[in-house]
């Protein structure tokens, strides 16, 4: 029914205000447990689960980046315009580790390393002319 991606990020309010109010996923819920435990659950619109072989992991790198280069989770996100909002994400921390790239499957790429260390691209589907 529901595919939650956790993530362990050492500054949690850094990391809150990186994917919520910089990349706009909205919050559903969020609250504080015993001591300083927090919890932010963001909405990110569907979900879907990609599974790649090695080959294609490395293929993908190469593509969007020109090396291998992201470890074993990579979290894609599609966004009405991928170079716009990794600017805005450069600004809230983020790593550009490559410009944009129109791939194969007819995507414009954008590949950032978030300030919690989690390696993400940005998508938007490319015109047909492209």
């Amino acid at each position: 029914m529901e595919l939650r991606l956790v993530l362990t990020v050492d500054d949690f309010e850094q990391a809150v205000a990186f994917y919520r109010d910089a990349l706009g996923l909205s919050e559903k819920r969020a609250w504080q447990s015993e001591g300083d435990a927090r919890v932010a659950i963001l909405e990110a619109g569907r979900v879907t689960l990609e599974l790649v072989n090695e080959d294609q992991a490395a293929e993908i790198d190469r593509i969007e980046v020109g090396r291998r280069t992201a470890g074993p989770v990579r979290i894609a996100f599609e966004v009405d315009d991928s170079e716009a909002v990794a600017e805005r994400l450069v600004e809230a921390g983020a790593e550009q580790l490559a410009g944009a790239v129109v791939t194969p499957w007819n995507d414009r790429n954008v590949r950032l390393l978030a300030p919690d260390g989690m390696q993400l691209t940005l998508f938007t589907s490319a015109p047909e002319h492209a």
